[in-house]
């Protein structure tokens, strides 16, 4: 599932936007997502997930894990999203990190809000 799957689609025909249409040579709208607003899982939604600790270590990537956890890479996101980090920058050698093993829980958790 795609992070974007509960994200609203907008068409945006708003007079504002005329000019980008005209540059971008779009006659009518431009049709996009909205941008996700997500938060960080609380102590007590923490509670309920059972997860895996992992060290972070040199070399350590969000694709990696998620391949290795939930055998697809393309929710790396979910990992990042659950311990707070809105990069791999931001995650410091020898941090732990917790990962929810059950994906669709860790779902059901951002559906939520």
């Amino acid at each position: 599932m795609p992070r974007y799957k509960f994200t609203p689609i907008i068409n945006n025909n708003i007079e504002f936007y005329e000019f980008l249409r005209k540059n971008r040579q779009v006659k009518t709208n431009i049709v996009h997502y909205g941008t996700p607003v997500m938060h960080n899982p609380s102590a007590a939604e923490r509670a309920t997930i059972k997860t895996a600790q992992h060290m972070w270590t040199f070399g350590d990537r969000f694709y990696k894990l998620a391949a290795q956890y939930y055998g697809q890479p393309e929710y790396w996101w979910v990992i990042a999203w659950y311990n707070g980090y809105p990069t791999e920058v931001t995650v410091r050698k020898g941090h732990m990190l917790a990962i929810p093993l059950d994906l669709e829980e860790a779902l059901v958790i951002l559906r939520a809000y």
